[in-house]
């Protein structure tokens, strides 16, 4: 009777040990299977762009073309485009400080407008970079702004024909206008 009492408590500690033991076995491979399918899906997802060439060998490829541009109608209305607002640090002075800018630029057609969206991530990097390395006494003053304005319209141009191939009174973006000017 010892014996059976005894049987019966090894029994029943044998039996949660297994269930236990085959709980952490499913465990383990629904996260092995979650882990392989996550591993996978980053795979694909995070494709290098050189792989994906090798597919599409074949495929003919297009590369923006700078724009020609005709000869300008001095007696046609001016275009002007608004661009987004810029927020920078600028370089520290007196504490941080902070420049907002919104600007429009006038530029010869509206193919020169299309030229701009297509260059615009390119342009806001440029002009980020630009702007975050001014200080705030130089932009105070009038000429500080003018300046600004300038070397605004220089980045654009050299974005918009790169080979320079316009000259001062020829290139695709005439003026700099600031919209809003808000230093803090």
């Amino acid at each position: 009777m010892a014996k059976d009492a005894k049987a019966e408590a090894d029994g029943a500690v044998a039996a949660p040990v297994k269930s236990r033991k085959k709980l952490l076995i499913v465990i383990i491979a629904v996260l092995v299977l979650v882990l392989g399918i996550g591993g996978a899906g980053a795979y694909f997802l995070l494709k290098p762009a050189s792989e994906y060439d090798e597919e599409y060998a074949d495929a003919p490829r297009e590369r923006a073309k700078p724009a020609k541009r005709k000869k300008a109608d001095h007696n046609a209305p001016p275009v002007y485009v608004a661009l987004d607002a810029f927020t920078v640090n600028l370089v520290p002075e007196n504490g941080d400080q902070y420049l907002q800018l919104i600007l429009s630029v006038e530029v010869e057609d509206q193919q020169v407008d299309e030229q701009l969206k297509q260059y615009m991530p390119k342009l806001r990097n440029d002009l980020t970079l630009l702007l975050s390395s001014k200080k705030a006494s130089d932009l105070i003053t009038t000429d500080g702004k003018k300046s600004l304005a300038n070397e605004i319209k220089e980045r654009i141009n050299s974005v918009l024909d790169p080979a320079g191939r316009g000259k001062n009174n020829d290139w695709p973006v005439k003026e700099v206008l600031f919209t809003s000017f808000i230093i803090q």
